[in-house]
C-alpha cells in the first residue's frame, strides 16, 4: 500500500451564514479530506508514492513538464481550489474554469492570451504574492481597478457578481476585477461567503519610463476582520462585524475542550469538560471562521474509530457533518494556533496571549435542548428569553454578553457580585453615563496595532475612558465600577488593578484631549474666498482639518492659509478680469459666457466659458487676460475640453497650494498613526475599559427592564462543604414565591402565579394544556437567571447555585443520523443521567412518550429511581399514569399535579401546582378545540368507556389536592430607598444657583398639589421627592422606572421648558431628549 505525498492536502472553510443560519441545521456538506483516485488522476495527472516514485497512467508530456515546479504543499493548495470551484454554478464562471490548468497556484495557462508567467510580467508579481498567502483570493491593484487572474477570477466572478474582463472570449485567461472605488462591496461580498482575501497595493507617486510600479500587500480581509488600509485618512466609520474565531474541538479524560483562537484579538481561550450537548450549544452560537477537528475525537466510547455511529459523540457528529472542517493532531492547542499562523500568514514570532479563565466551582454550560426551550437560543415557537431580559433598544455587544452568561451561567461569587451591582444600579438616585460600547478587537486592537485609526476611533475611545472615569467620580457609581471589575476580568480575561485602571484612563483621556480636535472646538475654519467655489475648499480641506489640534500643525496650516490666499489673488488677476468684461457684455442670445468653476474630478479651479474672445483687439479690460489663457490638461496631460481654460500662473498657484495641502494631509496621518503607536501599550487597559462598560450597559438595561416588569432579585444560596468534602443539604431547597411564565408581563397582570417549595424530585402530571410543560419551562429560566445573578419573574425565591441546569422538552426523530425520536430523546436523557449531581437541576417533560406504553412506562421508573438516588433537584411529568401502580424504590420523590376544576359541567385547567396525582388528560376536550370532527371525538369516547369504563375517575385527583400557600416571610425586600431633598449649600456657579431655585420651586408646587391631593396638613406625610440631574450624554437611572416625573429643561435662550411625564412607558422619549441637548431633569 503505498502512501500519498499529498497527505492532509485539503482545508475547508465553512461558508459565511448568518447567525439565524447557523441556528438552524446547515445543509451544506463536509470536505473530504482525501481526493479520489479518480480525481486525482484527472485533475493532476501523477502523485508521486514514496516506495518507488511511479507516475500513474494518464500523464501527459506537457503536464509533467510544468508540474515540476509544484511540491506537495501547493498540490494540496490546488486540491483545496478545486473543491471550492466545485461549488461554483453560475454559466459565466463555468466557461472561466474550463480555461483554467492546474499546474501552478494561479490556474494560469500560459498558452492563452496574457498567461504568461515570465520573470518580469505582472502575472509572475502576482503569482509571487500568491505563493505567500496561496489560500486567499488576490485582488492586485492596477491603475484604477484591483483585478485578479486565473482561480481568482472565477471566484470574483461568483461570488462578488462581477462580469469577466473580456468576455466570454476563449483565447484569454480568466480575468475579473473592480473599481477602486468598489473595493469595500466586493471584500464583503467574499468575505460573506466565507473567504479571505489578500489586497495588493501600488506604490502611489510618479515612476520612471518603462518601468513597472512597485507593489506591496497592504492588509488582508477575512471574515470577522475587514480591510482597514487607508481608514486613517478618512472621516467616515467603518463598520466592523464581530471576530470570528478559529475554532479546535478535542477529547481529554474530563470531556470534551474547545479552544477559540482570536487572530484579531491574538488571544485564546480553552474550555474543557464540557459534555457533547453543551459544546454542540456553542458551534450552533459561535460564528467561526474555521473549524478543527482533533484526531482524538475519533476514538470513542466502543473502542472504535469510526466516531459518532456507536452512540457517544452521534450528536457532535452530525453537527461537524454539515460543515467544513480539517483534522489534525498532536497538541490541541499549540498545534491549533500553528494552523492559525499558516491560515493567516502570520510569523512564528507572533505570541498569543491566553485568555483561558479557571473554570473552578462554575456551573455547566447549558446543552441544546436546555437553551432552544427556554429561548436562550432563538428558536422558532419558543418565547425568546433575551428579548424578554432586554429593552427593545438594548441591542448589540450588552445583548451579546448576555446571551453569552446565560449560555455559560458564572461561578458563585461572580454572580453574586453581578446581582449585588444590579441592586445598587435599581436603587441609584443619580444620572448614569451612555455607555459608549466599543468592541475591542475593532478599535483597540486591529486599528491601534495597525496604525489606521482615525479622528473618529480616538473620539470613541475617549468618551469609553471618560465615562469609567465620570463612574469613578461619581460617589453613587464608584461602588457599581468596583463592583464591575471581577466580571469584566472574567470576560476578557486580563486581571487588572482598580487604581491601574483608572489612573490609566487618565492618562489616555489627556493624551488623546492634547492630540485629537474634539467636537466645540472651532479653531480650524475651511478657507475662503469670494472668488473661488467653496466647495474646492471644503474638498480639499476637509480631509485633514478637523482631526488634530491646530497647535501641533500650525506651520502646515499657515503655509496652506498663504497658498489659499495666494491662488486667491491669482484668481483674481487672471479670470477675474475676463468675468467682469463678459458681464459688462450686453448681447441676446449666443453672447460670450464665462465663469469661474471648480472643476471637481481634476481638482482645480479654472476658467470656463466660450465665445469670449473679441473679434478685434483693441486693447480694452480683460484683453491682455484673455491672451494668456490656455486649454487646461488633466494629470496626464490630455485636454480636458474646449471650454476649459487656465493660466500659467493659476497653475502654478494650484501646485502651490495642492502641495502645501499634502503636506498638511501628511503630517496630520502621521500625528494620528504616532498617538495609535503611544496607545498600542494601553490596549490592554483600553480592552478592558471597553468591556466594563459593554456589561454596565447590559446590567443597566437589564435592571430597567426587570423594574418594569416588576421582577425580583433571588436570594442566591451556596453550597456548604463539610470536611469531608460532600455537599452538605442545608441550602439544597429551592422555593420560589409567586412565580409567573418569564414571557409573560406580571405589570399587566395576565399570568397565573405559582409557589414552588422544591426540596427533593417532584414527579408530575397533569392534563393536556394544564400548564406542565410551562411550568417547567419557567423555573429552568427563573433558575438559570437566578444563578447568573440577574432578576427573576416572581415575588421571592430562594435559588441554590446549582451545578448544572437541564431541560428536556419534546424530541424530533433525526433521519440523517438514521434515529427514531425515541432513540433521539433516549440519547439526551442518558446524557442528563450520566451529567446530574445532587446539585444539579434535571427538568424532564413527558417522559418515554415516543415508545410503547408498558416497556416506557417501565423505563421512566427506572429513571425516576437513579435521579432519586442521585439526589438532585428537578420535576418528571409524565401522562404514564401506570408509573403509579410500579414497585419503586425511592426515598425523596413527591407527587404533584396541575389542577383541575369544574365549572359549568366542563373541566378547566387552573395551572395551579398542587399536591397529588391528575390522572385526568383532557384528551378528547383538547382535540375538539383544535377542530378534530365531532364524529371522531364520539367514537373515541365510547372506545374508551368500553375499555377503561371501569377506570374513569371524572378527572379527580387520587387524594384531594391540597392548595400550596404562599406561605413563609417574603425572602427579598424591595423597599424603596427614602430619599430626601438636596441639602441647601452655596451654589458654587450660576447654573448651580438656578439649579436650586427651580428645585425649591418645583418642590412646593408639587408639594401644594400632592397636600391638596392626600388632604394632608403636614409635608412631612407626603411622598418624597428625589431630584435628579441629567447632563448631556447622560440618561435617568433605573429607579426612574415607574414613576411619575416632571422634567424642566433649561433652553440655551435662558428660559425653561416644563413638563410632566407619567409611568415609565414614556421614559424612551426622555432618553432621546438626553442626547439633543444639554439640559437638567428632575423626577
Amino acid at each position: 500500500m503505498y502512501r500519498l505525498a499529498t497527505r492532509n492536502v485539503v482545508v475547508s472553510i465553512p461558508r459565511w451564514r448568518s447567525i439565524a443560519l447557523l441556528l438552524r441545521s446547515p445543509v451544506n456538506k463536509h470536505a473530504s479530506f482525501n481526493p479520489s483516485p479518480l480525481l486525482i488522476g484527472r485533475q493532476f495527472g501523477r502523485v508521486r508514492c514514496f516506495r518507488d516514485q511511479k507516475i500513474l497512467k494518464g500523464t501527459t508530456r506537457k503536464f509533467r513538464s510544468s508540474n515540476k515546479a509544484l511540491d506537495d504543499k501547493d498540490l494540496s493548495q490546488i486540491v483545496w481550489w478545486k473543491e471550492r470551484l466545485e461549488l461554483c454554478h453560475k454559466p459565466s464562471t463555468l466557461n472561466l474554469v474550463k480555461r483554467l490548468v492546474y499546474s501552478n497556484l494561479l490556474g494560469v495557462d500560459v498558452n492563452l492570451k496574457n498567461g504568461s508567467l515570465k520573470e518580469g510580467t505582472l502575472n509572475s508579481e502576482i503569482l509571487q504574492f500568491k505563493s505567500k498567502f496561496p489560500r486567499e483570493v488576490l485582488l492586485c491593484r492596477v491603475g484604477d481597478f484591483y483585478e485578479a487572474i486565473g482561480i481568482d477570477a472565477c471566484i470574483l466572478v461568483e461570488y462578488a457578481g462581477l462580469n469577466p474582463f473580456g468576455g466570454l472570449r476563449s483565447d484569454s485567461i480568466p480575468r475579473a476585477g473592480c473599481p477602486v472605488v468598489n473595493l469595500r462591496q466586493t471584500l464583503d461580498d467574499l468575505t460573506r461567503n466565507g473567504f479571505s482575501v489578500c489586497i495588493v497595493e501600488e506604490v502611489q507617486g510618479p515612476t520612471q519610463a518603462r518601468s513597472r510600479k512597485g507593489r506591496f500587500i497592504s492588509g488582508h480581509a477575512h471574515p470577522g476582520s475587514p480591510y482597514v488600509f487607508g481608514l486613517v485618512g478618512i472621516d467616515h466609520d467603518l463598520d466592523f462585524p464581530e471576530p470570528m474565531p478559529v475554532i479546535g474541538i478535542s477529547r481529554s479524560a474530563r470531556g470534551y475542550c474547545i479552544t477559540l483562537v482570536l487572530e484579531t484579538m491574538k488571544t485564546y481561550s480553552s474550555e474543557d469538560g464540557l459534555t457533547e450537548e453543551a459544546l454542540v450549544t456553542k458551534l450552533r452560537t459561535c460564528q467561526y471562521h474555521h473549524l478543527f477537528l482533533h484526531s482524538s475525537l475519533k476514538g470513542n466510547a466502543s473502542g472504535t474509530c469510526r466516531w459518532g455511529e456507536f452512540g457517544a459523540g452521534g450528536l457532535l457528529w452530525g453537527e461537524c457533518t454539515a460543515r467544513h472542517f480539517e483534522w489534525f493532531e498532536g497538541n490541541p492547542v499549540s498545534e491549533l494556533l500553528y494552523k492559525v499562523k499558516e491560515l493567516y500568514g502570520l510569523d512564528e514570532e507572533v505570541t498569543f496571549r491566553n485568555v483561558t479563565v479557571p473554570s473552578e466551582n462554575r456551573p455547566r454550560s447549558l446543552n441544546l435542548g436546555t437553551a432552544t426551550q427556554i429561548g436562550a437560543i432563538p428558536t422558532e415557537g419558543i418565547p425568546c428569553l433575551l428579548k424578554v431580559l432586554l429593552p427593545s433598544n438594548c441591542t448589540g455587544l450588552p445583548a451579546l454578553y448576555i446571551r453569552d452568561l446565560l449560555l455559560n451561567p458564572p461561578a458563585y461569587e461572580i454572580a453574586s457580585t453581578i446581582q449585588a451591582t444590579c441592586k445598587l444600579m435599581s436603587s441609584i438616585k443619580c444620572s448614569i453615563p451612555e455607555f459608549t460600547c466599543v468592541s475591542p478587537a475593532k478599535v483597540l486592537v486591529k486599528l491601534l496595532e495597525l496604525r489606521e485609526a482615525n479622528h473618529i476611533e480616538f473620539c470613541r475611545i475617549k468618551n469609553v475612558v471618560d465615562e469609567v472615569l465620570h463612574m469613578n467620580r461619581s460617589t453613587n457609581l464608584r461602588e457599581i465600577l468596583k463592583l464591575l471589575m471581577d466580571p469584566a476580568w472574567v470576560a476578557t480575561g486580563l486581571k487588572i488593578d482598580f487604581e491601574t485602571l483608572v489612573n490609566e484612563c487618565e492618562w489616555v483621556s489627556d493624551r488623546i484631549g492634547q492630540m485629537i480636535f474634539l467636537d466645540g472646538e472651532n479653531d480650524q475654519k475651511i478657507s475662503s474666498y469670494a472668488n473661488i467655489p467653496s466647495e474646492f475648499f471644503e474638498d480639499m480641506e476637509s480631509s485633514w482639518k478637523g482631526r488634530v489640534k491646530k497647535i501641533h500643525i500650525e506651520e502646515e496650516v499657515a503655509e496652506v492659509e498663504k497658498a489659499a490666499e495666494a491662488l486667491s489673488s491669482v484668481v483674481n488677476e487672471d479670470f477675474l478680469p475676463i468675468v467682469s468684461r463678459i458681464k459688462a457684455t450686453s448681447a441676446p442670445l449666443g453672447g460670450p459666457k464665462g465663469e469661474i468653476l471648480y472643476a471637481r474630478e481634476h481638482e482645480a479651479v479654472w476658467f470656463k466659458g466660450k465665445r469670449f474672445a473679441p473679434a478685434v483687439w483693441a486693447g480694452t479690460p480683460g484683453e491682455e487676460q484673455i491672451k494668456q489663457l490656455k486649454p487646461a490638461l488633466d494629470s496626464k496631460g490630455r485636454k480636458v475640453g474646449e471650454e476649459w481654460f487656465t493660466t500659467m500662473k493659476v497653475e502654478g498657484a494650484l501646485t502651490r497650494y495642492h502641495d502645501a495641502g499634502a503636506k498638511a494631509k501628511a503630517r496630520v496621518l502621521e500625528l494620528l498613526r504616532g498617538l495609535s503607536t503611544e496607545l498600542q501599550t494601553k490596549i490592554n487597559i483600553l480592552v478592558f475599559a471597553s468591556m466594563l462598560l459593554v456589561i454596565a450597559k447590559a446590567l443597566f438595561s437589564l435592571v430597567s427592564e426587570g423594574r418594569r416588569r416588576k421582577w425580583v432579585f433571588p436570594t442566591l444560596a451556596g453550597f456548604n462543604c463539610s470536611k469531608g468534602g460532600e455537599s452538605s443539604d442545608e441550602t439544597k431547597g429551592m422555593k420560589i414565591i409567586g412565580l409567573t411564565p418569564y414571557w409573560f408581563d406580571v405589570s399587566e397582570g395576565c399570568a397565573v402565579h405559582n409557589t414552588v417549595d422544591m426540596q427533593s424530585l417532584f414527579l408530575l402530571t397533569g392534563p393536556n394544556g394544564g400548564g406542565k410543560s410551562s411550568l417547567l419551562r419557567s423555573i429552568c429560566a427563573a433558575a438559570l437567571l437566578g444563578i447568573c445573578g440577574f432578576m427573576i419573574p416572581a415575588e421571592s425565591a430562594l435559588i441554590p447555585q446549582f451545578d448544572s441546569i437541564m431541560l428536556h422538552m419534546k424530541s424530533y426523530d433525526s433521519p440523517a443520523d438514521g434515529k427514531s425520536s425515541f432513540q433521539v430523546e433516549m440519547s439526551e436523557i442518558r446524557s442528563i443521567v450520566s451529567g446530574a449531581t445532587s446539585r444539579s437541576l434535571v427538568l424532564i417533560d413527558e417522559i418515554c412518550r415516543g415508545t410503547e406504553t408498558a416497556k416506557g412506562t417501565c423505563i421512566a421508573g427506572s429513571i425516576v429511581e437513579t435521579l432519586d438516588e442521585i439526589g438532585c433537584l428537578g420535576i418528571i411529568s409524565t401522562h404514564l399514569h401506570g408509573i403509579f401502580t410500579l414497585p419503586l424504590c425511592t426515598k425523596n420523590t413527591r407527587y404533584k399535579a396541575m389542577s383541575t376544576e369544574y365549572v359549568d359541567g366542563q373541566t378547566k385547567p387552573t395551572w395551579k401546582l398542587v399536591d397529588g396525582i391528575c390522572r385526568e388528560s383532557l384528551a378528547f376536550e383538547t382535540a375538539k378545540k383544535e377542530g378534530v370532527a365531532e364524529a371522531i371525538i364520539q367514537r373515541a369516547e365510547e372506545l374508551y368507556s368500553s375499555v377503561y369504563g371501569k377506570e374513569v375517575y371524572s378527572g379527580q385527583l387520587d387524594r384531594q389536592p391540597v392548595q400550596v400557600a404562599s406561605e413563609g416571610a417574603q425572602l427579598q425586600s424591595n423597599g424603596t430607598q427614602a430619599g430626601s431633598l438636596s441639602s441647601q449649600t452655596k451654589p458654587k456657579n450660576r447654573m448651580d444657583g438656578l439649579k436650586m431655585d427651580v428645585e425649591t420651586a418645583v418642590t412646593l408646587i408639587c408639594q401644594k398639589k400632592l397636600m391638596e391631593l392626600y388632604n394632608q396638613k403636614n409635608t412631612s406625610e407626603l411622598p418624597v421627592l428625589n431630584f435628579i440631574a441629567i447632563a448631556a450624554r447622560e440618561q435617568p437611572p433605573p429607579s426612574t422606572i415607574g414613576s411619575s416625573c416632571v422634567y424642566v429643561m433649561f433652553r440655551p435662550d435662558k428660559k425653561l421648558y416644563i413638563g410632566e411625564v407619567f409611568l415609565d412607558v414614556v421614559i424612551a422619549l426622555l432618553f432621546n431628549l438626553t442626547f439633543v441637548v444639554t439640559q437638567i431633569k428632575f423626577y
